[in-house]
């Protein structure tokens, strides 16, 4: 067979085969919907088209040196925001294949769905939170910029042009966000927090932060004594009762004591003591670089990567995408003084 005659046939037989082997409520790959019309990849689906430009931009490169939860971590083993975003990415897909929903999609929509979080973690997206709504009367979302980051900023302001579902994933996978039009992409978000909640546990405990006989004991009870048994558990009864509702949805219980292990990691981890103590500096860093570059614009490389936005966008949209270490050596050449010799 020559090789053209795989690539002519594909996108017929990748439809013929969703349509025979896909749940009815599952997203279908084609026709892909997007801003900008564009022949299809005779290789990929729509959506696996998608999931490559995630991947290969630059973006999604920034996320290995990215917090999660620990900011600057000594050891080898704690999350970044690009393991969490593996780690939801795998999650998610397992759930659309036990439910025959669309995998494709759901991992771009996984792959994706954190490209616009600042750096140092949540302390981060608070304290550029509070500067925007202090200086210019606006707030930050990191949903609502990741998908200005694969919109415009990236490719030099031409963006990735995705599909149009893979996009309202991103930008719904926050329970602060509307829903998501699509099972996939509901998919992503339940499974967002499902594996921040035990991960954070899990480096919580190797950090010190947390003791095991510290965990809510009704919760662990039901859900299950490590990480990986509690994610086992949420996993299975996620697919179980989605099954049965045709809708992505947790049983009672499995979601009661989610929801008490998540109210916990706020009190003791997320807004604890560990945490405030390392605030106070990360705001001094963000409010640091967010003044200094509203004063001195100019300063702003590229003018800030946007043409076109205003101040408050560009200066948002240059420290939303800085990595914690690139982060910490602009605030260091801004207030420590250079060595000199006489």
């Amino acid at each position: 067979m020559e090789p053209i005659a795989v690539a002519q046939s594909f996108a017929a037989r990748r439809a013929e085969w969703e349509d025979r082997a896909l749940s009815p409520l599952a997203a279908r790959s084609y026709p892909a919907s997007r801003t900008h019309v564009e022949e299809d990849c005779s290789l990929r689906t729509p959506f696996q088209r998608d999931r490559d430009r995630i991947v290969h931009c630059k973006a999604f490169r920034r996320l290995k040196h990215k917090t999660q939860v620990f900011v600057a971590p000594e050891g080898d083993h704690y999350r970044t925001r690009l393991t969490h975003t593996l780690e939801v990415t795998a999650i998610s897909r397992t759930v659309a294949r036990a439910l025959d929903l669309n995998e494709d999609l759901v991992e771009a929509i996984g792959l994706g769905h954190d490209l616009g979080h600042p750096p140092f973690g949540h302390i981060g997206e608070a304290t550029l939170d509070e500067c925007l709504r202090e200086r210019f009367g606006r707030e930050f979302r990191h949903y609502e910029h990741s998908l200005r980051v694969v919109e415009v900023l990236e490719r030099d302001g031409e963006g990735l042009n995705l599909t149009d579902d893979v996009r309202d994933g991103i930008l719904c996978h926050s329970g602060r966000a509307p829903m998501p039009r699509t099972l996939e992409g509901r998919i992503v978000r339940l499974v967002d927090r499902i594996a921040y909640i035990n991960h954070d546990i899990d480096d919580a405990l190797r950090a010190g932060v947390l003791r095991e006989e510290q965990l809510p004991r009704e919760a662990i009870e039901v859900l299950g004594p490590d990480g990986s048994a509690r994610i086992d558990r949420l996993v299975h009864d996620l697919v179980e009762h989605s099954a049965a509702a045709g809708d992505i949805v947790q049983g009672p219980e499995a979601g009661a004591a989610m929801g008490d292990l998540r109210d916990f990691m706020f009190s003791e981890v997320y807004l604890g003591a560990a945490a405030r103590r390392e605030a106070a500096k990360v705001e001094r860093v963000i409010r640091t670089l967010f003044d200094e570059y509203v004063s001195a614009p100019d300063r702003l490389p590229d003018g800030g990567g946007a043409a076109g936005a205003d101040l408050a966008q560009r200066v948002t949209d240059y420290i939303a995408g800085m990595t914690d270490r690139f982060a910490t050596r602009l605030f260091v050449a801004l207030t420590v003084p250079a060595e000199f010799t006489v």
